[in-house]
């Protein structure tokens, strides 16, 4: 009996730490790897994204470019829950939304003014090294972009 609940707890706390670390897959740094990556000529770029444990809420930042060329920045804290929660700093994006799919992947949703934007996936690969982010939306002109974007964990 002794050894059976000692195998059962064992059991629990590696099962517990597998769960710790598939919900941590997606934290850290991740920078662009535009030769890997398949973005059409004008549209923005997020060159760096950062997601971070913000106490029981993830924050996510991002750095890039705009159609332009011009430097971005935007933040957006929330939980990865499905609902929106308020994006800073992006003109495009006032809400967005994560949701988790498996322990690799997150389904996301950009709204502006309560209207979807731009849907899409992000998987990290499985030796967490790398991660793809393909979506899909309208520009802000309402010309139909699909980009397929590649990062190198940092």
């Amino acid at each position: 009996m002794k050894a059976r609940t000692i195998a059962l707890s064992l059991a629990m706390i590696f099962a517990a730490i597998a769960v710790g670390f598939a919900a941590n897959l997606h934290m850290g740094t991740w920078k662009l790897n535009e030769a890997k990556s398949k973005i059409p000529a004008g549209a923005p770029k997020n060159h760096t994204v950062v997601y971070e444990a913000m106490g029981d809420n993830i924050k996510v930042t991002v750095d890039g470019t705009d159609r332009n060329g011009n430097p971005t920045h935007n933040e957006w804290t929330g939980k990865f829950d499905g609902k929106d929660y308020p994006v800073t700093g992006d003109p495009d994006t006032d809400m967005r939304s994560y949701r988790v799919v498996n322990a690799r992947t997150l389904a996301l949703t950009n709204k502006k003014n309560g209207k979807v934007t731009v849907t899409g996936r992000i998987t990290v690969s499985a030796n967490g090294k790398s991660r793809t982010v393909s979506t899909t939306g309208t520009d802000p002109q309402g010309k139909k972009m699909k980009t397929l974007a590649v990062y190198d964990k940092q």
